[in-house]
């Protein structure tokens, strides 16, 4: 059986294989189609130069990826996660792939680079590399979530001194704020865009002066964020795939 011509394209980081199928059939045009198998083809009709079909997925490139990221996020959704190269994590809202590199004599780490979070372990252990990630999201919780607390704080005049801040994971809150006045947010949150961020530690600085969710609060909170809303939606459509394992 003869094997099917590709093309291979590169993008973020990743080989894309494109199957390219030749129609001779009139009225045919080309097009490109991203399968939800994750099969890329070409439909190229008689007579289409090398260079016409080389321009034409160059200028798909970034198409062909983002469909087949969509795709690659829904079979996640649908499954729990495998920690595999490939995958798809949430970082400040955007998604990046993973890439899992064996390295027996190197230290485990974990760091982004160029669009993916890289992990380095030394044997290849599904629960040691979703450890390794649970720990540096931690770690950029913290110091994502600082940073934003700081920077919000101006705007809460209510507020005379930064409260205590803790993370905990929380599997039906991003966040909550103790009568004593100390704010705990879930570190998933980090996953999550910017402004989402900023809407729960707003939501939860307006709980040091409005202790319930009262019209008061909803007012206060309005002032300072008047786009609350959007944002609370936003968030609340990613709560599953920002909570999954």
């Amino acid at each position: 059986m003869e094997e099917t011509p590709t093309r291979v394209l590169t993008y973020g980081g990743e080989q894309i294989r494109v199957e390219l199928l030749p129609r001779a059939r009139p009225g045919t045009t080309l097009r490109i189609k991203v399968h939800p198998d994750l099969t890329v083809q070409v439909v190229i009709p008689d007579g289409t130069s090398d260079a016409d079909l080389d321009k034409a997925l160059y200028q798909k490139t970034r198409w062909i990826w983002q469909k087949l990221r969509d795709f690659r996020a829904v079979q996640e959704h649908a499954s729990p996660r495998a920690y595999v190269s490939g995958e798809s994590h949430f970082y400040l809202g955007r998604r990046h792939l993973l890439k899992v590199q064996h390295q027996p004599d190197a230290p485990e780490t974990v760091r982004m680079l160029r669009g993916r979070l890289e992990v380095s372990v030394q044997e290849r252990n599904t629960l040691r590399i979703q450890k390794l990630l649970e720990l540096w999201y931690f770690a950029r919780a913290q110091e994502v979530f600082r940073h934003r607390l700081s920077a919000l704080l101006p705007t809460t005049l209510w507020v005379r001194t930064s409260p205590a801040l803790k993370l905990q994971v929380m599997q039906t809150q991003w966040g909550n704020c103790s009568p004593g006045g100390t704010i705990t947010l879930n570190p998933h949150l980090v996953k999550a865009p910017r402004d989402c961020v900023d809407y729960v530690i707003l939501h939860e600085l307006c709980h040091l002066k409005e202790h319930n969710h009262g019209p008061a609060f909803w007012g206060l909170l309005a002032r300072i964020m008047p786009d609350w809303e959007r944002h609370k939606a936003r968030l609340d459509g990613m709560a599953e795939m920002m909570l999954q394992k």
